[in-house]
């Protein structure tokens, strides 16, 4: 059955969705004239006797003796209070709807005044409302006139107050239901239009619900057959109760048919295969859960009392409307005109949202990468086919471990390149892992990993030296059972910088007790190399900024790097073009191949440029 109404429904998506619009529409029609107030003993069945009093006052004194008003006045600051009260009486008589004014009578103290003012409707009337806020606005004239100020309360009063607050309410409440539900959906789903389409549904159902409870209980079309003895006003709490409930249900419905669409759609990407598949599977479920809900909603019309009928009736015409007009056949009309578009999702909006994977899309990408990145277990970094947003080149990688890795090109990219094999940023798409975690998958893991270093930054306090920045770092890097550096530790590392920045001549010499803010721009960049090697990680990422900066030119700032950098961890380094290795220099302690060399020392490195300007990359060994 569900595969041949589904198949229905795609074949004139258009028509079912005129159609469903407009019987929703027609249906929503009375909702324009709600009316809350809370329930009086004239709903109350006939031959309560509850009902009978209130009939017979209603009768006999009039149908606002059933809902008197109370007003209260302030007299602490007359002194002519007899010629107060009746002055505050002659107003009140004035206002429209107001049957009879009860002469004032003070308390004890002489310090506040009663009046009962008897409407001319009943409590739940609307006039009786019109009329509240007509006594509250006369305050202000008889406040001016006979510095008396007054207010209105009682029971029917405190209804009205009651009343408005909730409707007040309404709108907000659906705003952050229908906004909450949208984020959601598009959290879970991945696309835009899926939950609009689902929010929208909502206020259909919503709609449907309240137009035919305010004509059944309102209006009174039907009241006889469903056992529904008086008309009046809905109950106040009723339209935040049935959005509340309506809410849970309807998007559990458009969970059950819309999970089952989008697998189907992540695993084929053929949209129409997908709504059929999904609503083939979901369509049993929402109709038994659909119709369970109803029937027991709908038992409480008939046999219920006052607002219980209320209640049941609303709630039963929106499972019902929720479920067979909307999710059962609007939702699958309109994903067959969406089509693939259902499915997509703004790039800025998915960076946004949390990825909140249902369908565990997720745990099958990480199987397929870690079976990918299980025949690369030699390399500390591998990638196939890997783009990252932002960068032109396709990337293929392979780096063992204690290679240096020069990434060459613009500031960006290399530092785009730089974040995700931190990672700090998920490709667009391809296989990358790094130090055997798979990304984007592991990529929390991985970032823990690795130390991401600005060297163009400068970024160190300089009225700090040089040992006391390695040592605050290496108290803070580790666990707090290993707390503290000693001297000799410290001493060690400084002798390192020293080592690495001997490869320049001119440079002075570095202790632990040199100034960081005496450092040149080359002293500085190692002593963040050193900073960053404190942190512990597996794999160092340094970029060293603009082509204007004075470490990119030259070769032998590489070779320090890879002598300041323990032989056994992988160095990642950007630089705006590629050193010319090989070329001799003063002071220089090593040279860079063309190619691989087998006979090359055993300090040397293996070293591999990626030039992000153009898809080469060249490897070598760094010496």
């Amino acid at each position: 059955m569900g595969a041949r109404w589904v198949g229905l429904v795609m074949k004139a998506p258009i028509v079912f969705i005129i159609a469903v619009c407009g019987l929703v529409g027609v249906a929503a029609i009375p909702a324009f004239s709600l009316d809350l107030n809370l329930p009086t003993s004239g709903q109350q069945p006939a031959d309560t006797t509850n009902r009978q009093a209130y009939d017979l006052l209603a009768e006999g004194f009039g149908p606002g003796f059933n809902g008197p008003l109370i007003v209260v006045a302030d007299i602490t600051q007359s002194t002519d209070i007899q010629g107060v009260l009746t002055k505050i009486g002659d107003e009140l008589r004035t206002v429209p709807g107001v049957a009879v004014v009860g002469q004032g009578i003070p308390d004890p103290t002489v310090d506040t005044a009663i009046f009962q003012v008897i409407p001319t409707t009943a409590p739940d009337s609307p006039e009786t409302k019109t009329l509240v806020h007509d006594l509250r606005a006369v305050n202000d004239t008889i406040t001016a006139d006979l510095g008396t100020p007054i207010a209105v309360t009682g029971q029917t009063a405190v209804a009205v107050d009651i009343s408005d607050l909730l409707t007040a309410a309404l709108l907000p409440f659906g705003i952050l239901v229908v906004g909450l539900s949208i984020v959601l959906l598009a959290m879970v789903f991945r696309s835009i239009a899926v939950p609009i389409k689902a929010a929208v549904g909502f206020l259909f159902s919503v709609g449907a619900s309240f137009g035919v409870t305010v004509a059944v209980f309102q209006w009174g079309w039907g009241a006889d057959l469903l056992n529904i003895a008086t008309t009046g006003p809905l109950i106040s709490f009723l339209p935040i109760l049935l959005m509340a409930i309506l809410f849970g249900l309807a998007m559990d419905y458009e969970v059950f048919l819309v999970s089952g669409m989008r697998e189907e759609f992540v695993k084929t990407k053929d949209a129409r295969r997908a709504i059929r598949v999904g609503f083939v599977q979901g369509a049993r479920v929402v109709t038994a859960a659909a119709l369970i809900m109803f029937f027991v909603f709908f038992a409480f019309v008939p046999e219920g009392t006052g607002a219980i009928k209320q209640i049941a009736l609303a709630l039963a015409v929106g499972v019902f409307v929720d479920a067979f007009l909307v999710r059962m056949t609007l939702v699958p009309a309109v994903m067959t005109l969406l089509g693939a578009t259902a499915w997509k999702l703004p790039r800025s909006l998915s960076r946004i949202l949390p990825n909140v994977d249902v369908e565990g899309e997720g745990l099958r990408e990480h199987i397929a990468s870690a079976a990918w990145a299980s025949r690369h277990t030699d390399d500390i970094i591998s990638a196939e086919d890997l783009r990252i947003g932002g960068v032109e080149n396709t990337i293929d990688l392979s780096l063992t471990e204690g290679a240096v890795l020069v990434i060459s090109g613009d500031t960006t990219s290399r530092r785009l390149v730089g974040a995700t094999l931190a990672g700090r940023l998920h490709p667009e798409s391809g296989e990358l892992q790094v130090l055997g975690f798979t990304v984007p998958s592991e990529a929390g893991a991985l970032s823990r990993c690795v130390t991401l270093v600005d060297l163009a930054s400068g970024r160190t306090d300089v009225s700090s030296s040089v040992g006391s920045a390695l040592r605050d770092r290496l108290r803070y890097a580790r666990p707090l059972f290993r707390r503290g550096a000693s001297a000799s530790e410290v001493d060690h590392r400084v002798a390192d910088i020293d080592r690495a920045l001997s490869r320049f001549p001119g440079e002075p010499p570095l202790s632990a007790e040199t100034a960081l803010g005496s450092l040149t721009p080359l002293a500085t960049a190692l002593v963040l190399t050193a900073l960053g090697l404190a942190d512990g990680g597996a794999l160092l990422v340094l970029d060293t900024g603009d082509a204007g900066s004075p470490l990119a030119d030259t070769s032998d700032f590489v070779n320090a790097l890879a002598d300041l950098v323990p032989a056994g961890m992988t160095l990642v380094l950007g630089l705006p073009t590629v050193p010319v290795f090989g070329v001799a220099r003063q002071a220089a302690a090593g040279s860079v191949a063309a190619s691989a060399s087998a006979s090359a020392p055993a300090s040397a490195r293996p070293l591999v440029t990626l030039e992000l300007s153009t898809p080469a990359r060249h490897e070598g060994i760094l010496r």
